[in-house]
């Protein structure tokens, strides 16, 4: 898969907040906030890297395995959501780590402002007291920023994921432009994404994967982009 240049982080109503970029090792967030929470993320991002980092060690099987685990009661809260996420979703647990890091983060700065949207690679974690539109990047596909969600407040927090077989560099073994998902939950929200788009090989999967996508529990809304065709169902609004 071809990397590309992260031009979708332009495609996020920011509503006049300020924007900054966090950057440790493999995790490189983009911010926006009433103020420039610069420290606090990057405080936050230590901590929740460093949990996920610790667990790693001990059990090797949490960072390979493409299927469910066994939940473990006394991980760090961040690892027992990704641990109970790719058993609901039937993933391994590392497809949820974006969604889950831009969540945990993003909760721990709404400490410090009440607005707060942290992106991950595509991943993103809202809270807004006003509405937020977000365009949905979906590599060469002529849909490709075409498209746009609208985000009420009374809907935040949220978490919207996009997983991709043709974009970026995390695994998928399917061939959708974009597999975009909405969820209370960010972790949820990351994981469902990867396992909906593993179901996409072709146009004629889209809407059998809309409807596996939805019978996944905490799932709001999906949107699945395949060259020029499009899908959607549940909790969706297009701008």
């Amino acid at each position: 898969m071809e990397y590309r240049e992260r031009t979708y982080r332009h495609k996020i109503s920011k509503n006049n907040l300020t924007s900054f970029h966090v950057s440790v090792r493999e995790t490189d967030l983009f911010i926006s906030s009433d103020r420039d929470l610069t420290e606090a993320a990057l405080q936050a991002i230590y901590r929740y890297r460093g949990f996920i980092e610790t667990y790693i060690k001990s059990h090797p099987r949490f960072l390979t395995s493409l299927v469910p685990i066994e939940k473990d009661d006394l991980a760090p809260l961040i690892v027992r959501d990704m641990l109970e996420t790719s058993c609901t979703v039937g993933v391994g647990p590392m497809a949820a780590v974006a969604g889950a890091i831009a969540q945990y983060v993003g909760c721990d700065l709404l400490e410090e402002a009440p607005n707060v949207i942290v992106e991950n690679g595509g991943d993103i974690f809202l809270k807004s007291e006003n509405e937020i539109k977000v365009g949905i990047f979906a590599g060469e596909s002529p849909l490709s920023r075409q498209v746009a969600l609208k985000v009420r407040p009374e809907e935040m927090p949220l978490g919207i994921c996009t997983s991709s077989g043709t974009v970026g560099h995390s695994l998928s073994f399917g061939r959708a432009d974009a597999v975009c998902v909405t969820s209370k939950s960010a972790s949820l929200a990351d994981a469902a994404a990867t396992a909906i788009g593993n179901l996409v090989k072709g146009e004629g999967d889209i809407r059998e994967a809309l409807d596996a996508g939805m019978k996944i529990e905490g799932v709001l809304g999906i949107v699945i982009i395949l060259k020029d065709k499009m899908g959607a169902c549940g909790k969706i609004e297009f701008v």
